[in-house]
């Protein structure tokens, strides 16, 4: 297959996000049978060198500026911005986040490349990527988007534990979310999720929407299995430390959850990880026995380090790659069902794999029979790990996302061949 696909957001290195992680692998693993072409936007973090390593992944590399936010010094000029820009975003039903990537060059580029006809399938690696879709381009090709998380069931999850940092504006904005992924989730052949709850919040939006769950996976050898059980008093949480979500998982766990666990183990520490940590999180330092360490040169390293690896995450649909990494390198796993999402963990017929807390009581108790039981460590350890290895490979993913897109393709090549014979014309409403 000719394969277009649209990443607004640089997907390399494939650590530095999520988003980069899931994009970076996907492609990396469909280049080797097919043809990509890749078109995405450099911001000015990028490098040179980045840049180069990521055209040495794909067939051709097609990139864009991306805009650098507005510097509005003058407090007035600054609030004319912003009402602005949400007029604009309210009269198109679009996010202002979305409508802040859009580039006209990019569009125009890759409205001439579909036009060509060169291209089999065009993917969207995450929905802010959809404002390039044409709905009329389902007749040409097939069209695909990989949301990776549902927009609207994470701003209103958000707002339903108390966790959202401007809740005014997220309330103000649900509604138009609601409207967005509706619209635009009808544009497409196929859409793709990674967990069965994001399947469903889908599908409730779009109804007719052909949905696919294909979850993340791990570069086992990135996340190799550790040798050893530290046997310490040390937990880890890691993940971008700017992200809304792990800042109030971060807040919650040392507010909430460590003084509960220094009453019965004195010398516990907690280590926060992850890139960028916000002055909130820089704060929790002065609480007893927590470390902010900011970006590390190995998050590997860290991990095998770690006794335990809490995922205390209270809002954000998707699956976890932070948890999904931790099983991985074979440290014990105590996370909520958030952070647990998507993952067969424990429950009727299922192996244990990860302990399930949700309040500070239960994250205290499950902790606790991590701390004092190392054969249950070594049970959760090696578990992981298996799991991990059996189902969450980038291979596998790979091959998942490669069957929808081949599958897909296939049926629309099928439809026009169908339409043709008859005489009856191709065009159909989205």
């Amino acid at each position: 297959m000719n394969i277009l696909m649209l990443s607004s957001t640089f997907p390399y290195p494939p650590s530095r996000g999520g988003t980069e992680i899931r994009t970076f692998n996907l492609l990396k693993f469909l280049s080797q049978r097919h043809t990509i072409t890749l078109v995405t936007q450099r911001h000015r973090d990028v490098s040179d060198a980045e840049v180069e390593a990521l055209r040495a992944a794909v067939a051709e590399l097609v990139v864009f500026p991306l805009a650098e936010p507005p510097q509005v010094a003058n407090p007035i000029r600054h609030v004319a911005g912003q009402t602005a820009r949400w007029l604009q975003s309210w009269l198109s039903s679009t996010p202002p986040n979305v409508l802040f990537r859009y580039s006209l060059p990019m569009q125009a580029w890759i409205t001439t490349a579909v036009n060509s006809g060169q291209y089999d399938v065009i993917t969207c690696e995450h929905s802010v990527n959809e404002i390039y879709i044409n709905p009329r381009w389902r007749q040409q090709l097939k069209t695909v988007v990989d949301v990776h998380s549902s927009i609207y069931a994470w701003t209103r999850n958000h707002l339903e534990m108390n966790a959202s940092p401007h809740p005014w504006r997220d309330r103000l904005y649900l509604p138009l979310l609601h409207r967005y992924e509706q619209r635009y989730a009808a544009k497409f052949s196929q859409i793709v999720v990674t967990t069965e709850d994001d399947r469903q919040e889908m599908q409730r939006l779009c109804p007719a929407a052909e949905i696919a769950v294909i979850p993340n996976g791990v570069d086992l050898e990135l996340f190799p299995y550790r040798s050893n059980d530290p046997c310490g008093m040390d937990l880890v949480f890691v993940g971008a430390m700017d992200a809304s979500h792990n800042i109030d998982a971060a807040r919650f766990f040392v507010l909430e959850v460590m003084p509960l666990l220094r009453q019965r183990y004195p010398s516990i520490t907690f280590r926060i990880v992850g890139a960028r940590p916000t002055p909130e999180v820089l704060a929790l330092q002065s609480q007893p026995g927590v470390m902010v360490t900011g970006k590390v040169p190995s998050m590997v390293e860290q991990l095998h380090k770690a006794t335990v690896c809490v995922v205390p995450l209270r809002t954000g649909f998707g699956i976890k790659n932070k948890t999904l990494e931790a099983m991985a390198a074979g440290v014990p796993v105590v996370g909520s069902d958030r952070g647990l999402e998507g993952l067969a963990v424990d429950g009727k017929g299922v192996p244990l794999r990860a302990l399930r807390a949700n309040s500070p009581a239960e994250y205290g108790a499950a902790i606790s029979r991590l701390l004092e039981s190392p054969a249950l460590r070594t049970q959760l350890s090696q578990a992981g790990r298996d799991f991990v290895e059996q189902e969450y490979t980038w291979e596998r993913a790979g091959t998942a996302y490669e069957r929808v897109l081949a599958h897909s393709h296939d049926q629309e090549a099928v439809a026009s061949e169908v339409a043709s014979d008859s005489g009856v014309g191709s065009s159909r409403t989205p």
